[in-house]
């Protein structure tokens, strides 16, 4: 048999981190595969990005995704193995935030995504990490996790994303669009 393949998912089930395996449709797989989605979309924020500073921090950020991930997808006999977030990361976006926000002027309206490749990829990663956000609220209010800083650092985090759009707008030399005419 190949290794890319080992037919365990065919009955529709999938593994988690211990001991255990859950329908691909669960709320928890849902989750992961939204957190899944929002690294995949940040990457292509990345490979468009001007700015070297957005790229780095897009790495990081992406690498986070990754560790909550697994915590998300640990049983709860492995979690604390896997629980790796935790306060000071969430300050750190909001740090990375603070300081961006001093380069940009932030505008007082909703805006148009679109005045910049990287500028409108980082607004379709920013709705993408908003939905992952939507989902692990579920997971929280239904008890299937525990750490509520993975909901703080998702918040933050769309927020840094939406920051990053009007830098690489700026970086591209464009004039972000206001939804008002």
């Amino acid at each position: 048999m190949s290794p890319l393949y080992t037919r365990k998912g065919d009955d529709g089930s999938t593994g988690l981190l211990g001991e255990g395996r859950l329908q691909k449709n669960h709320p928890r797989i849902e989750a992961l595969g939204t957190l899944d989605e929002a690294s995949a979309a940040l990457g292509l924020s990345r490979a468009l990005c001007q700015s070297g500073h957005s790229k780095s921090i897009l790495m990081e950020v992406q690498r986070d995704l990754y560790a909550i991930m697994a915590e998300i997808a640990a049983t709860p006999e492995n979690v604390l193995r896997f629980t790796t977030l935790d306060a000071p990361r969430v300050q750190w976006l909001e740090s990375l935030a603070d300081d961006l926000i001093k380069k940009v002027p932030i505008p007082s309206e909703f805006i148009l995504p679109g005045d910049s490749m990287s500028g409108a990829s980082l607004s379709l990663s920013r709705t993408i990490i908003r939905r992952a956000e939507r989902r692990i609220v579920e997971l929280l209010d239904s008890g299937e996790i525990n750490n509520p800083i993975i909901i703080q650092y998702l918040n933050r985090l769309s927020s840094l994303v939406f920051v990053l759009e009007l830098l690489e707008n700026q970086q591209a030399g464009t004039v972000t669009s206001l939804a008002k005419k």
